[in-house]
């Protein structure tokens, strides 16, 4: 069987799906791994460390998924890779078919068997492939990281003999794994943090790091059965408003990470807010990609609007490449090597399993996922 690792094409991408541990892994199933050339130095792993591990170097894409059995890829494939695939292997990757729905169709014209990670069920046997968490784990803190560079004032209260500097005080928006990575790393750096979310379940969690719980006084609950945040009604969204509003007034630095799956960003931070935020502070969106939680908020971009910086960086993980590589490569591995490889190095899916349903987007050149039939 042979597994495939391509390089990320799209600009700013530096992960890859696979790193020399996970390819060693790969070897002890029975599988042979090819790399493309060069799919690794994003992240600091050169073609020899994977020559090392046991994998072979392919000169080129076409070469890479020439007779590949399964191809890993971290984002959708470009289009052109998609015409050099094999017909009926299987893609697995965090694929984001409501941002690239054009793709369902490539793939099932390949009849390939396409798994987004993404959609993994929230149950405890999934916890270790989980890439979302293991990459909003990391983008969280790297927000806090960027958020604080930019700022022009120290973060932590310090005590001189010229006198106390106090505190920064940073506001969370969303309290999902991003969020709760973010208001720990701006605690350990000395902010004064607070956090707003609409699933009230979090508030033991924001608290047990250190924060205060910033919520809305309503019966309604912002969470879904699978543990998402919801959208709101509009008489929430209006208290909601009031209370980020004046919060806002107070706050240094923002970390905005609110997402609901398969729509645009809800809008949190409207320009009239902005306009009443201290001159200095940061705001680093981290929804910009979906349409962001500030309006004007500029995708992959760093602006400055009402004296207020706006960071709007759409792949906040990429820009921890190395961690988020080894990360993302020990997802897929305990994801193939759990449903996908049989004891006997072999493909042997059990298309039956809930993890499987939940992930597997085309099969047999049909559209078999739920939310896209």
């Amino acid at each position: 069987m042979k597994i495939a690792v391509l390089r990320e094409r799209k600009t700013g991408e530096l992960r890859v799906a696979a790193t020399p541990d996970s390819v060693k892994k790969y070897a002890a199933l029975g599988a042979s791994v090819s790399v493309e050339k060069e799919a690794g130095i994003g992240a600091g792993i050169s073609d020899q460390h994977y020559m090392d591990a046991g994998a072979t170097i392919a000169a080129d894409a076409s070469a890479c998924t020439n007779g590949a059995d399964i191809i890993l890829k971290v984002a959708a494939p470009e289009k052109e890779d998609m015409m050099l695939m094999p017909e009926g292997a299987l893609l697995v990757g965090m694929l984001d078919p409501y941002a690239h729905g054009d793709l369902l169709a490539a793939y099932n014209l390949k009849k390939l068997s396409a798994f987004s990670l993404e959609f993994l069920p929230r149950i405890s046997r999934a916890q270790s492939m989980d890439v979302l968490s293991s990459q909003s784990n990391l983008a969280g803190y790297r927000a806090v990281i960027d958020a604080v560079s930019l700022f022009g004032k120290v973060v932590p209260m310090m005590m001189t003999a010229a006198g106390t500097v106090v505190p920064a005080k940073a506001l969370v928006l969303g309290a999902g794994v991003a969020g709760l990575q973010a208001i720990a790393t701006a605690k350990r750096l000395g902010a004064v943090v607070s956090a707003f979310d609409v699933r009230p379940v979090v508030k033991e969690q924001v608290e047990s790091l250190g924060a205060k719980f910033i919520e809305v006084a309503a019966s309604e609950s912002g969470e879904t059965a699978g543990g998402y945040a919801k959208e709101m009604s509009d008489e929430y969204k209006r208290k909601q408003s009031e209370l980020i509003h004046e919060t806002l007034k107070k706050q240094d630095l923002v970390i905005c990470t609110a997402l609901i799956p398969g729509k645009p960003a809800p809008v949190l931070i409207t320009e009239e807010m902005v306009k009443d935020m201290k001159p200095g502070s940061v705001i680093v969106d981290l929804a910009a990609a979906s349409g962001g939680n500030c309006p004007l908020t500029e995708v992959d971009k760093i602006v400055v609007k009402h004296g207020v910086t706006l960071v709007g960086y759409s792949n906040m993980p990429s820009r921890a490449a190395v961690d988020a590589s080894q990360l993302y490569a020990r997802n897929l591995y305990n994801f193939v090597s759990t449903l996908l490889i049989g004891k006997d190095g072999k493909l042997a899916v059990n298309w039956d399993d809930e993890l499987v349903t939940g992930t597997l987007l085309t099969m047999d050149g049909l559209t078999v996922h739920k939310n896209f039939k």
